[in-house]
């Protein structure tokens, strides 16, 4: 039976549910694993994830689709990138077909905290692994916990779809250039300067430049941007530094094959930003989220898409996307991993 939650109030906060997902990597061996009740985690204070930030995580959804089914949209990508963070950072990779069965145990588990069709809400996936024993030399744990846990969300930024207002940074991304194709719990720790500075100015998200040039757009603190053309094309950054979004990259496929949009996977210019129709930012919390405008040092630079609503491409782009998540309309084949029929 399904909580008696206010899904369509709900914010982008989290609200413990019964079960999570554990398994623990000890002498050389991940073990079986298992759903637990206790969602407090206990290690030492010399634990190598507080000392060194050994830690990497993911994020993705489960859904309730027009027909009834709870799904999750493309887990075995969360999979694999989880397995790529792991290894760049130096820990042992939980194996990939364990990772999707170990979502599947953990939303099982929480079916009824699981928004209803209709609501606005989804019920969001965190898999986390971290360093758990003593480490006080600089060097990888020897130990570390793979644990799930999800919590129901209403959407990511406030305004819904409303065009949000960002700021280009001043600050360069603090991770070493190559490593923004992970999810780092100290890549995003070292952007919280960042976002907190950028929201106390009234800014929404910031906008991260190429730490070489800073000429060519990146990311924000945790979604990548895509452009839409005056002609109708879709554009998206492209850079070793960019994390690669399973949200964009499935986004570029809507566009082609579902709109028959032209699609660009290239380095983008800030000098172009002004020549583009409209701007969104895409990822697993927001979906997308439409920019209505950007700001570099006091000169505004607005899309002809505005302030008011998502731009009319952004709007084909995200009503066909949460339709194939939500079951109105077909999916590629793999894109949905039925959990509950």
């Amino acid at each position: 039976m399904s909580k008696n939650i206010d899904w369509s109030n709900l914010g982008f906060g989290y609200m413990e549910t019964d079960k999570r997902f554990v398994s623990n990597f000890k002498d050389g061996a991940w073990d079986e694993g298992a759903l637990i009740d206790d969602p407090m985690v206990t290690m030492s204070e010399c634990a190598c994830v507080l000392q060194y930030a050994q830690t990497v995580f993911e994020g993705l959804k489960a859904y309730t689709t027009e027909d009834g089914k709870v799904v999750c949209f493309r887990p075995d990508l969360n999979a694999a990138r989880l397995a790529d963070s792991a290894r760049r950072l130096k820990m042992p990779v939980f194996p990939e077909d364990r990772f999707v069965e170990a979502v599947v145990k953990t939303v099982e588990a929480n079916l009824d905290y699981v928004p209803p069709y209709g609501s606005g809400a989804t019920l969001y996936i965190r898999p986390y692994m971290y360093g758990k024993n003593a480490v006080i030399g600089v060097k990888p744990a020897d130990e570390y916990e793979f644990r799930v846990f999800c919590t129901p969300v209403g959407p990511y930024f406030k305004g819904g779809a409303k065009p949000i207002t960002i700021r280009v940074c001043d600050y360069d991304r603090a991770a070493p250039h190559g490593t923004g194709h992970i999810k780092a719990g100290l890549n995003y720790a070292m952007s919280l300067y960042a976002i907190v500075d950028a929201h106390n100015q009234g800014y929404d998200e910031n906008m991260y430049l190429d730490a070489a040039t800073r000429t060519k757009v990146e990311e924000t603190g945790g979604a990548n941007f895509i452009f839409i053309t005056k002609d109708g094309k879709l554009v998206t950054p492209k850079s070793d530094s960019i994390l690669p979004s399973i949200t964009r990259r499935s986004l570029m496929v809507v566009a082609e094959k579902y709109l028959g949009m032209e699609v660009e996977h290239r380095e983008v210019y800030f000098d172009e930003l002004k020549d583009f129709a409209e701007c969104g930012l895409c990822g697993t919390a927001a979906v997308i989220s439409p920019v209505g405008k950007i700001v570099d040092h006091g000169k505004e630079i607005c899309f002809p898409s505005g302030m008011d609503e998502m731009g009319p491409v952004t709007k084909k782009l995200y009503d066909t996307l949460t339709g194939i998540q939500m079951g109105r309309i077909e999916a590629p084949e793999g894109w949905i991993k039925v959990i509950k029929e």
